[in-house]
């Protein structure tokens, strides 16, 4: 019985979203928010852990409205956080190419790529705000592609049937993140945005049932420092890294949304982890991260691979009547444009029928010999040049000549800590933002929506429930020295311990050890037999790591071991949540396949009647189990179906 891994708790509910049309919600809220003045809000500090596009554009937006903000980042620099690493584009719903798309055409796409399990209030929010985003991007000078008369340019994404992505060739995120770092610096200037870099946050400060500062690492000299607020945004990212190999910078964590969730946050929907279609395959234990190829290419590339087993000829001997298209013979509606779950799935079981091809036979062609002849190179070079360039340096082939090889990736998680429709956590006071949250994807997130959400958040949404919280708790007491000083002890206790093991592991041993049992029993499908493995081998690694880990250097200096101990050990313990959740949903929607919950064509099956909720897990304290929290998932608009890409 999976009841054995956790207690079941109270339903919760999101309070904050309001009744009525659901179009008509966003203008009500707004509307309805209490409001600081300008005066007050120079009063009023603001702490902001991250600096992406969610948090840099959180950061600007909130200094440029007036309020003091105390923002911090691990990396070198705001330019280094992970959104750089984006490629293929941003969606907005603004139908420049007339091909039928709209806010509600938008709205119902993430819903039903979501598998029906998204909150019908945040998502038509999401739609609404995009077309805002792309306005706001241009007149910070993004350099979005055009077409030759000047307009912007739009191009496809896997789940939808209209082109409402946004881009700037393969740097999207980056060129994203310049105008938000640009916007971001220019508060920092003003003297509006305070900023800490390469200063990890290791603990929230409490007082009173409300976040009310955190502890931070300095990086650079080990010195553990305290920061106080009136309220506390996490923009910190996700949590794919628990896999050991993703797409995500190696440096990208979980700590400061693990460290909230043991002060009581709740974190929503854990399981749900995407595996992105088009990577480049796993060549051996050296590796430790894998490298991303855009979605986009999927608008021109064709995916076969051959109609044999074991066919181990060159792609280009190999004729037109013995290649499978798979995806455009199983799914001609969308073709090599079904949404990442699909795709990835799809690329799985040819790959498990031994049709795949490079070494190890984990991998399938994406070819754009069609696309060159059609356009020619040029046109094919102006669209997508720098990844070409960028897989030809990573493998030594030449994707105009031969089809790329990819294959499945851990790339983006859904889940993260539990919001209500003001991105307000259940602790008052701490904001969640961007993939740290879980509000907005549901099962499974479309292609080129990561980008949209970060910004929407950030840009639009944040300083709305924010201003609200701040306008309605203007009487905060100074934070208490017990409160910091309890907090500053818990980090330094965890630091010391750490240091004090000198077991004979390293932590990159057990960091990869985690990710592989991670891979085979949590990935791409689950099966009961196999997260209950886990649920067994998981608990006993991280008994290991706390007895047999060996952290080298001292915590009075810089010490990458030590900062990469500490995220280690958050993910021993996200691990086994993330496995509780998927075993007890034994339902398959999106990321999340159950080997057990599948059609007569292998698709995933859904159990509407059962699982048609968020499951927000409580810290169980370590000793105790996880308590889950459900809340209803209510749809008006957007009926479940069976999804169907056919």
């Amino acid at each position: 019985m999976t009841d054995t891994y956790y207690e079941a708790g109270e339903p919760i509910a999101d309070a904050q979203a309001p009744a009525g049309p659901v179009e008509n919600r966003w203008t009500t809220r707004k509307f309805e928010a209490k409001l600081v003045n300008p005066a007050n809000k120079r009063k009023k500090k603001i702490i902001v852990i991250g600096t992406g596009l969610a948090g840099g554009s959180a950061g600007a937006t909130l200094g440029e409205a007036g309020y003091h903000v105390i923002q911090f980042c691990f990396q070198d620099s705001p330019r280094r956080a992970h959104s750089i690493a984006a490629q293929g584009g941003i969606n907005a719903a603004k139908n420049y190419r007339n091909d039928g798309d709209s806010v509600h055409r938008l709205f119902y796409d993430t819903v039903k790529g979501g598998d029906f399990r998204s909150r019908e209030s945040n998502v038509h929010r999401l739609a609404e705000i995009s077309t805002q985003i792309i306005d706001q991007c241009v007149a910070q000078g993004v350099p979005f592609a055009r077409e030759y008369g000047g307009l912007l340019d739009n191009r496809s994404f896997g789940g939808t049937q209209v082109s409402r992505t946004f881009y700037a060739r393969g740097q999207t995120g980056q060129q994203l993140l310049l105008g938000a770092y640009q916007a971001l610096m220019r508060q920092v200037d003003a003297g509006n945005v305070e900023l800490h870099a390469r200063h990890e946050m290791l603990d929230l400060i409490m007082e009173d049932g409300r976040a009310r500062g955190v502890v931070v690492r300095d990086l650079i000299n080990g010195e553990i420092k305290h920061y106080t607020a009136d309220a506390v945004v996490l923009a910190s990212g996700g949590y794919g890294n628990v896999f050991f190999l993703s797409t995500n910078a190696m440096g990208s964590n979980v700590t400061a949304s693990w460290r909230a969730h043991k002060h009581g946050a709740y974190f929503a929907n854990p399981c749900y982890t995407q595996i992105h279609p088009t990577c480049i395959p796993y060549s051996g234990e050296h590796q430790s991260k894998l490298t991303l190829m855009s979605e986009s290419l999927r608008n021109d590339g064709r995916v076969w691979v051959p109609k044999k087993g074991k066919d181990e000829r060159a792609p280009g001997d190999i004729p037109e009547d013995e290649r499978d298209y798979y995806l455009e013979r199983i799914y001609p509606s969308f073709g090599n444009l079904v949404p990442r779950d699909i795709a990835s799935r799809a690329a799985k079981n040819v790959c498990d029928e031994g049709r795949g091809v490079g070494p190890g036979g984990q991998g399938v062609y994406l070819d754009f010999a069609d696309a060159i002849a059609r356009l020619g190179r040029k046109a094919v070079e102006a669209k997508y040049g720098n990844l070409f360039e960028m897989y030809e340096r990573i493998t030594g082939e030449n994707p105009y000549e031969v089809p790329m090889r990819i294959y499945p990736a851990v790339h983006y998680t859904m889940g993260g800590l539990w919001v209500d429709y003001d991105l307000q956590s259940n602790i008052p006071g701490l904001f969640v933002v961007g993939e740290a949250n879980f509000s907005d994807h549901g099962a499974n997130r479309l292609g080129a929506s990561a980008l949209m959400q970060g910004l929407a958040d950030g840009y639009f949404v944040l300083p709305t429930g924010l201003g609200d919280y701040l306008a309605r708790h203007t009487g905060l007491d100074e934070v208490s020295e017990t409160a910091i000083a309890e907090a500053e002890e818990r980090v330094s206790s965890q630091v010391e311990k750490l240091l004090s093991i000198d077991g004979t592991r390293t932590v990159d041993s057990f960091h990869r050890e985690l990710g592989h049992i991670m891979w085979e029993y949590c990935g791409m499908e689950r099966s009961d037999e196999g997260l209950r493995k886990a649920l067994e081998l998981i608990p006993a690694l991280r008994k290991e790591f706390w007895e047999n880990v060996k952290v080298t250097g001292k915590g009075e200096e810089l010490n990458k071991e030590l900062e990469k101990a500490g995220r280690v050990a958050d993910f021993l313990e996200l691990g086994e949540l993330m496995v509780i959740d998927a075993l007890h949903r034994t339902e398959s929607c999106g990321g999340h396949f159950r080997a057990e919950s599948q059609d007569e064509d292998g698709e995933a099956k859904r159990d509407d009647e059962h699982f048609s909720y968020v499951a927000a897990w409580e810290w169980g304290g370590g000793e105790t189990k996880p308590v889950l929290h459900k809340e209803a998932l209510e749809f008006e608009y957007v009926h479940p179906t069976q999804r169907s890409y056919k």
